[in-house]
């Protein structure tokens, strides 16, 4: 990678510079007003589609990385923001991966490298520009998810992927956790399974014909599905709670019993969609320890994004 990053990283500045955030296109985290704000270098910088990699800024547009790659029959597997677009170094930053996770991979595996800028304005590597790049602790893992606290990405290194020759949504009614259990058992490798304890909307992707054969042999002793032109709106349920995936059939029916709310559960992944925020649950204090060893390493005057907690993502 070549882009030049030392601009970036006076702009940043040393250490006692004080506290500063970066701030995207604020689509899915806004910037504190009371603290300086600085902006991620943008733009594509190199595109290899035979080694399935791109090089770009930080600061880029999702829509305009995607558009760019649409162009080669490829995708980066980042999800939009809530509140639009959104910025690549956002998204990584925020980590949180969109209701395709379960057939397309966490938004972690994208990031196969990052140039960086530390807590004391110095540019840092981390990675390599191949799949298999790392022999030791792998850091890339750490950015994805941090909330810019361990460092501000400037340039990156994503794996791209081809587009899917057919990408198709279907609904059944009525749907119990044996129909969940048959989908995610007989789909090879469904993109998405969403659930609410009475309908199921999946996704299958891939060559045409696989997916027909796919719904015709699962339609042979369950309900015929019904193909439906996309995912169900999930804009009323805008709060995450992520539980582990052989709790959800459970969860669902124990919420059932206890009031109105409905829920979006993301078979196969864990993740319950809300329009209420969950009870807080108390963060292990192996895992609060853990956060504060690697906040000490790696931004030890906390002066990158203050205030974001790197257990809730909420701002403190």
């Amino acid at each position: 990678m070549g882009l030049d990053l030392s601009p970036f990283a006076e702009v940043v500045g040393p250490a006692s510079s004080g506290p500063v955030w970066i701030a995207g296109q604020q689509s899915r985290l806004a910037a504190p007003s009371s603290i300086r704000r600085v902006t991620a270098p943008s733009g594509i910088y190199d595109l290899q589609p035979d080694e399935m990699t791109v090089v770009c800024g930080a600061g880029t547009s999702i829509d305009e990385l995607q558009d760019s790659l649409r162009a080669v029959g490829q995708y980066v597997n980042l999800p939009r923001g809530d509140s639009g677009s959104g910025s690549v170094g956002g998204a990584l930053a925020i980590g949180r991966s969109d209701i395709y996770r379960l057939g397309r991979g966490a938004i972690r595996d994208t990031l196969l490298q990052a140039r960086l800028i530390n807590h004391d304005g110095q540019v840092v590597s981390a990675g390599g520009p191949t799949v298999k790049n790392v022999s030791g602790f792998d850091v890339c893992r750490l950015l994805v998810g941090s909330f810019g606290q361990l460092g501000f990405l400037g340039e990156v290194i994503l794996r791209t992927r081809p587009i899917p020759q057919s990408s198709r949504w279907f609904m059944m009614s009525e749907a119990g956790p044996e129909i969940i259990e048959a989908i995610l058992r007989r789909i090879y490798r469904p993109a998405s399974v969403l659930w609410d304890g009475h309908k199921v909307w999946f996704c299958i992707e891939g060559n045409s014909r696989d997916c027909d054969e796919t719904i015709q042999k699962l339609s042979i002793d369950l309900e015929v599905p019904t193909e439906i032109a996309g995912p169900p709106k999930l804009d009323n349920y805008p709060f995450r709670q992520s539980v582990p995936p052989a709790e959800l059939a459970e969860m669902v029916h124990d919420h059932a019993q206890q009031g109105p709310e409905p829920l979006v559960v993301e078979a196969g992944v864990g993740i319950v969609h809300r329009q209420t925020p969950a009870e807080p649950q108390a963060t292990e204090r192996t895992i609060e320890l853990l956060h504060q060893r690697m906040l000490q390493q790696f931004n030890p005057t906390g002066r990158l994004n203050p205030g974001v907690s790197l257990t809730t993502g909420s701002m403190a």
